[in-house]
């Protein structure tokens, strides 16, 4: 007998069915369970293991009850209660090391010097950086510069733009405050702002209308990333057969940034070979290599690159660009004596009216201090993450294949036992002697930007950034926290100023 064609549907529907489950359990219920007894047979402790999420409900609850109380004043002891769950597991479980689950991936959290020395140096090319999840993807794409080390600002011809570009747009955000002396300014979004104005015209130069327009879109996305960061609809066949608001919206920006990214390039390459042509921007370096080798292995730039390159740069350079600046104001504001040391110290290189210069940033020595003891109390980024891809012998520890391996950036930077009881306190003159003097040659110490060869392509655009913002407005304004200010850092994908950051400014006389 001939089986029907409804039988052989259902039989097929079953074996799907059954197929999908089967898979479900085995990613959500045996890989997690395996892995969390190969690191307990190994001495690494951490929570249990709940089917399905994991530890995320016990750490939102840990969050939600950790912000329940406000600050009473403005402390900078913030690692309880930006990350009360690993405050909190450390505690329980030892600090070295550290296992637990988010959804159903393991997560192995690392704080031992060694072995956050061995991910840094990732001689063996095991460790690469996990799935960003889809809204990442398309805001990031594929950084083929960021990926294979190299940097923007070790081009000469590009950091001389840089400095122009950044020295231009701190002017125009001095000139707007000139109808605010001694009025409340909301430090954030000015920042914001000079950093859209400032990458914008490093990254497209001449074109820096269309490069505001791409940093509005990316902005978007970034938004739709972060309330999406722990969406579960990633974990089923759902996700990728319904789409939601988000997922259109993200789409639609992602075609349009293509769009007018791929215009710019094409309006620049009919100019490039002009005699009067600029091309010291990021965009006409990129087009300059794009027939160009680029790696070690032969590869060249493609057009689909020269997109990416672009927004990763703009990705990089905003958050930790407008953080860090934002963090020191209100340091400074509530710490008067370093502002004053600091803006003595511009006096003496760049005088009270002159404009600074490009060679006398590496002579800021006060403000170099400032900017490394906020990036230590308010990292942009308070954990580095990395996956083994096989797997691998860390120390005496043997992690299995794909594993994320998280460094808790922010616990290592308020640890007592590397920076002593002070830690928590704003202390610049730790930096006196320099970042190996203060966390006595720990590099695991200080990671700011993260390590290794992945370091965020944004740390040297957003320190040189900030010294000549801060050498700038020091050299017309002193500052002082507003009333209105409500000390609340949170953790939205960066360390963000809930409420932004409000100050009184006062222009010297």
């Amino acid at each position: 007998m001939v089986p029907s064609v409804g039988a052989l549907i259902l039989v097929f529907l079953s074996f799907l069915i059954l197929s999908t489950l089967v898979n479900f359990f085995h990613k959500m219920w045996w890989v997690p369970t395996r892995v969390k007894r190969i690191m307990t047979r190994q001495g690494i402790k951490g929570p249990p293991y709940h089917f399905i999420h994991g530890n995320t409900k016990e750490i939102a609850a840990m969050k939600e009850q950790a912000n329940i109380t406000r600050f009473t004043e403005i402390s900078h002891d913030i690692y309880p209660r930006i990350q009360p769950h690993f405050f909190t597991w450390f505690q329980l479980y030892g600090w070295e090391k550290l296992s637990g689950l988010v959804w159903s991936q393991a997560e192995l959290v690392i704080t031992e010097p060694d072995i956050i020395r061995e991910i840094a140096n990732n001689h063996r090319a095991t460790f690469a950086r996990p799935d960003l999840g889809s809204y990442n993807k398309k805001i990031l794409g594929d950084g083929l510069v960021t990926s294979s080390g190299k940097k923007w600002a070790s081009q000469r011809k590009l950091a001389n733009h840089v400095f122009n570009a950044m020295v231009a747009s701190v002017e125009l955000m001095l000139n707007r405050w000139k109808k605010m002396d001694s009025n409340e300014v909301e430090m954030n979004a000015e920042f914001r702002m000079l950093a859209a104005e400032v990458i914008s015209r490093t990254a497209f130069g001449s074109n820096y209308l269309q490069g505001k327009e791409v940093f509005e879109m990316l902005k978007e996305m970034g938004t739709i990333a972060g309330r999406n960061y722990y969406n579960p609809r990633h974990l089923g066949l759902l996700g990728k057969i319904v789409k939601s608001n988000d997922d259109l919206k993200s789409d639609e920006l992602q075609k349009r940034i293509h769009n007018v990214i791929i215009k710019t390039v094409k309006e620049r390459e009919k100019t490039m070979g002009h005699e009067d042509a600029d091309n010291t921007d990021f965009l006409g370096q990129l087009l300059l290599s794009k027939n160009n080798i680029i790696n070690s292995q032969g590869y060249q730039l493609s057009t689909q690159d020269i997109i990416d390159e672009c927004k990763t740069f703009y990705v990089s350079g905003d958050g930790t660009t407008s953080l860090l600046l934002s963090w020191a104001v209100l340091l400074l504001s509530i710490y008067t004596e370093w502002q004053e040391r600091a803006r003595e110290e511009v006096f003496q290189i760049f005088g009270k009216e002159t404009q600074p210069h490009f060679e006398g940033l590496a002579k800021l020595k006060i403000i170099g201090m400032i900017i490394h003891e906020t990036l230590r109390l308010y990292p942009p980024g308070i954990a580095i993450i990395r996956k083994n891809e096989r797997e691998v012998k860390l120390g005496n520890l043997i992690v299995p294949a794909n594993i994320i391996l998280h460094v808790p950036v922010l616990a290592l930077h308020h640890d007592y036992d590397i920076w002593g009881g002070d830690a928590h306190l704003f202390k610049p003159e730790r930096f006196s002697q320099g970042v190996s003097n203060a966390t006595k040659n720990n590099p695991s110490a200080y990671m700011p930007f993260g390590f290794g060869p992945r370091n965020c392509v944004g740390s040297n655009f957003a320190t040189n950034t900030a010294k000549v913002t801060l050498a700038m407005m020091l050299q017309h304004y002193r500052f002082s926290p507003s009333p209105n200010y409500v000390h609340l850092p949170v953790h939205i994908t960066m360390l963000v100023p809930k409420n932004g950051v409000q100050v009184m400014l006062h222009a010297l006389k």
